[in-house]
């Protein structure tokens, strides 16, 4: 109780030592239900389609080198077919040396990615590392296809 009943009767009054938890219990309470509510709110669960990027392409530099993975998993440097064990003394006699300058790294798209990786690893252990991967540009509506509703079947009919 927060008050008391009073024994004596003097001018000073006596020194109350209860806690009074009652506006503490509502503060956890309003706490609590405010955490409550902004709990679901706080999680990301919202299944979104996003755009293709209509970023205009990186401006090429004059002189671009390819270097590119056939299908044979053959390396070419530009034009040239180069051998995997005489590869990074080929790039460095392209280059003249300059680790700096942007490798424009292409391959086919029947690669294994681990066949990809390896080439990537090559160019890294040659000490290139401005690598830039290139792929074909495509309008930004093909880069998202529609999927087939389940409800079309063969009949062709709409739902």
């Amino acid at each position: 109780m927060a008050g008391g009943i009073r024994e004596h009767h003097g001018e000073e009054l006596a020194e109350n030592h209860e806690i009074n938890v009652t506006p503490f219990i509502d503060v956890i309470l309003v706490l609590l239900i405010i955490f409550m509510v902004a709990a679901p709110l706080a999680t990301v669960d919202v299944n979104v389609d996003l755009p293709a990027s209509s970023a205009k392409p990186a401006p090429r530099p004059e002189e671009p080198l390819y270097v590119t993975v056939k299908q044979d998993l053959s390396l070419a440097i530009g034009n040239d077919p180069v051998a995997r064990e005489a590869f990074s003394a080929a790039l460095d006699g392209v280059t003249q040396g300059n680790r700096d300058r942007r490798i424009f790294l292409r391959a086919d798209k029947a690669v294994d990615y681990g066949q990809f990786m390896e080439v990537m690893n090559l160019l890294r252990d040659a000490g290139y590392l401005k690598i830039a991967l290139v792929g074909l540009e495509t309008a930004p509506a093909a880069a998202a296809p529609q999927p087939a509703s389940p409800a079309s079947g063969a009949a062709g009919g709409t739902p």
